[in-house]
């Protein structure tokens, strides 16, 4: 799950960051409001978090214009203003979401996962794909009741992959969703790893569940695909 944090406070901003990293979130940040909007804009999020107080174009500004472009994409507003009509404002304009400062980690947390709950993406905290197991929260996975030890790494792939079977995704895809970065056509870390997880969670097994697309990228699913 990839998440932007537009946030002026950098001491802030790098203690959300690095707990949602911990929660394996892909997490961006700025401190800047036009460029929160440029980034919102162009890029693939699953939740916002929105500071009010951003140079540049404020809060307000940015909420308003990204729910004229990405409707449904989920906004959290994450400020010192606690006034119930900066609230209720705020919430009009299309904010999902408003926690006042200071604030609790495992209450963000919880209401990160609410969110994802409520949008198009599923945010259970166990992931099924035939006979496959996933559990976010123990950090377990399974095949047929057999425990599978994944690197964190390895984890977060699958986990994105299971939140997308039966969809066809592509390197780019995978590599600014599990690796947070722009991507690099010279590189080979998406299929060394697809590659990784190949081994743990196929082998050995008479039904393969992740497929290569020609052309494309990947698939996790129980059909047959189209295997390289």
């Amino acid at each position: 799950m990839r998440v932007m944090i537009a946030e002026d406070d950098t001491a802030l901003a790098s203690f959300v960051r690095k707990g949602l990293e911990a929660e394996h979130y892909a997490v961006d940040s700025t401190a800047d409001g036009e460029q929160a909007r440029a980034m919102a804009s162009e890029l693939d999020y699953d939740l916002l978090i929105l500071d009010l107080n951003l140079p540049r174009l404020d809060g307000v500004a940015v909420l308003r214009y990204l729910r004229t472009r990405k409707p449904s994409v989920p906004i959290l507003i994450l400020t010192g203003r606690t006034r119930v009509e900066e609230r209720v404002r705020c919430l009009d304009l299309g904010a999902d979401d408003y926690l006042g400062k200071p604030f609790s980690f495992s209450e963000l947390s919880a209401r990160i996962r609410a969110l994802l709950r409520r949008s198009h993406l599923p945010a259970e905290s166990v992931l099924m794909v035939d006979d496959l197991r996933l559990d976010r929260v123990e950090r377990r996975v399974e095949r047929a009741g057999r425990r599978i030890e994944l690197t964190s790494k390895e984890f977060a792939l699958l986990e994105y992959l299971m939140r997308n079977a039966g969809r066809r995704i592509t390197r780019a895809m995978i590599i600014e969703h599990v690796w947070n970065l722009s991507f690099d056509t010279a590189t080979n870390v998406v299929d060394v790893y697809v590659n990784y997880l190949r081994r743990k969670v196929d082998d050995g097994f008479s039904r393969r569940l992740i497929h290569t697309i020609r052309g494309v990228g990947y698939e996790l699913s129980a059909g047959n695909g189209t295997q390289s």
